[in-house]
C-alpha cells in the first residue's frame, strides 16, 4: 500500500499511528470480544472513551471549570443555527464579524431566527484579503454575543488576535483550527468544531460551553437543540456517534503524546514557514493573495502565473503522490490544508516538488 499525501481542507489527514491502531483493535475493543462500534453508548466500555476524551481535551486546551465539554452531531453548519437559537434572548441582537464563506453562511442562519448585524469584515474589494482588527470594528455592548470564524479554509486567512468583546459573550467557530496552538478559553463563551480537520474523522462537533450560558436555552425550541439538554445528559441524551468521539479520543492521545498544544504550534508554525517562505522567496511565480499579518497557517493559499499552470501543478502532483491541493471552486488557485497531522516532512516534499514545477515553467 502507498499512502499519498493529504492536502485535502476536510475531511483531513489523521495521524497514521491513530488509523493504525484503530485498525488494530477494531473487532475486539480492549479484549471486550467486540468493536466499539458495537457497545451501548450508556455502557462501560464507550464510558471509558468518552471521559477520556473529555479529560484530554480539558487538559490539552486548559479548560477551565466554567467550561463545559460536549458533542453533538450536524457539523458546525448546525451550530450556525444553534448558537443564536440558543444564546440569543427575543428583542435581542448578535454582532458577527464577516471574514468568508462561512461566517457569511452563520449571519444568514442567525437571521433567520432574529436580529444579527455584521460588525466589522475583512472584506477589501469584494474580497477577503485580511481579518479585521479591533479598531475596525463597532461592537454593540448590549449585543447577545459576537460571532467569529477563526480560521478562513476557503480564503486562507486566520485571526492571530482574538477581538475583545467586554462582557459580551464570544462565539468562535473554530472548526480549522481549534488546539493548533495554546488559547485562553476563558475569553470565550462558546467554541465550536467540526472535528474533521484537527481533532478526528467527520460525524462529530465539540463544543466548550460555558456553563452560565446554558441557561439561556429558551423552552421554545426542541430539547435535543437545546444546549441545556445537552450539558445536562452529557451528550449523550440520544445514541452519540460513538465511533468518531473514540476516534477523537485517539487523536487527542496522539497531541499528548507529542508535547500538546505547544508542540503544535512549533511543528505547525514550521510548515507555515516552509510554505509562505516558497511563496514570498519566489514572487514572479508564486502569489499569495493574503494580506501578510492575516494567512492562515493551517490554509494557506497562493496562485501561479495562470489557471493553466495552476490545473497543471495539481494534476502533476497528484502523478507524485500529493493530493488535495486544488483551491476551494469558489476561489480557484492552490490551497495547502496542514493541520496538526500532516507531517513537516511532508511539506517539505511538496515545497521541493513546487519548486521544481516553477523552475520547469518560468
Amino acid at each position: 500500500m502507498a499512502r499519498v499525501i493529504n492536502f485535502s481542507a476536510g475531511p483531513a489527514a489523521l495521524p497514521l499511528s491513530v488509523l493504525e491502531y484503530a485498525q488494530q483493535e477494531f473487532l475486539d475493543h480492549e479484549g471486550t470480544g467486540m468493536s466499539l462500534i458495537e457497545h451501548s453508548h450508556r455502557g462501560a466500555a464507550y464510558a471509558k472513551v468518552h471521559e477520556e476524551a473529555k479529560a484530554l481535551l480539558r487538559e490539552l486546551m486548559d479548560i477551565p471549570e466554567t467550561h463545559a465539554v460536549l458533542f453533538m452531531q450536524g457539523g458546525a453548519t448546525a451550530q450556525f443555527a444553534l448558537a443564536p437559537m440558543n444564546l440569543r434572548g427575543p428583542g435581542e441582537s448578535a454582532d458577527y464579524i464577516m471574514t468568508g464563506t462561512w461566517s457569511n453562511k452563520a449571519l444568514a442562519e442567525a437571521r433567520i431566527t432574529g436580529d444579527a448585524r455584521v460588525a466589522g469584515t475583512g472584506e477589501v474589494d469584494g474580497t477577503y484579503m485580511r481579518v479585521p482588527e479591533q479598531a475596525g470594528l463597532e461592537l454593540d455592548s448590549n449585543a447577545a454575543y459576537v460571532h467569529m470564524t477563526t480560521n478562513n479554509t476557503i480564503v486562507g486567512t486566520q485571526f492571530h488576535r482574538f477581538p475583545d468583546t467586554g462582557d459580551v459573550p464570544l462565539v468562535a467557530d473554530m472548526s480549522s483550527d481549534i488546539l493548533w496552538r495554546p488559547i485562553d478559553v476563558s475569553k470565550f463563551g462558546l467554541i465550536y468544531a467540526g472535528a474533521q480537520k484537527n481533532l478526528g474523522p467527520a460525524g462529530i462537533t465539540v463544543l466548550i460551553l460555558r456553563k452560565d450560558l446554558a441557561g439561556r436555552s429558551p423552552d421554545t425550541i426542541p430539547k435535543i437543540f437545546r444546549y441545556k439538554t445537552i450539558l445536562e445528559g452529557d451528550s449523550l441524551q440520544n445514541t452519540i456517534p460513538t465511533f468518531a468521539v473514540y476516534m477523537v479520543r485517539t487523536v487527542l492521545r496522539w497531541v499528548k503524546a507529542q508535547g500538546g498544544a505547544r508542540a503544535m504550534e512549533k511543528r505547525n508554525r514550521e510548515k507555515a514557514r516552509m510554505i509562505y517562505g516558497m511563496i514570498d522567496g519566489n514572487p514572479d511565480f508564486f502569489r499569495c493573495p493574503v494580506e501578510v499579518d492575516s494567512r492562515s497557517v493551517m490554509n494557506p493559499v497562493f496562485r501561479l502565473p495562470s489557471e493553466d499552470l495552476e490545473k497543471r501543478l495539481v494534476a502533476d502532483a497528484a502523478e507524485a503522490g500529493m493530493v488535495g491541493i486544488k483551491g476551494h471552486r469558489s476561489v480557484g488557485g492552490i490551497r495547502t490544508s496542514m493541520y496538526n497531522a500532516m507531517e513537516p516532512e511532508s511539506v517539505q516534499k511538496f515545497v521541493d516538488f513546487a519548486q521544481a514545477f516553477a523552475k520547469r515553467h518560468q
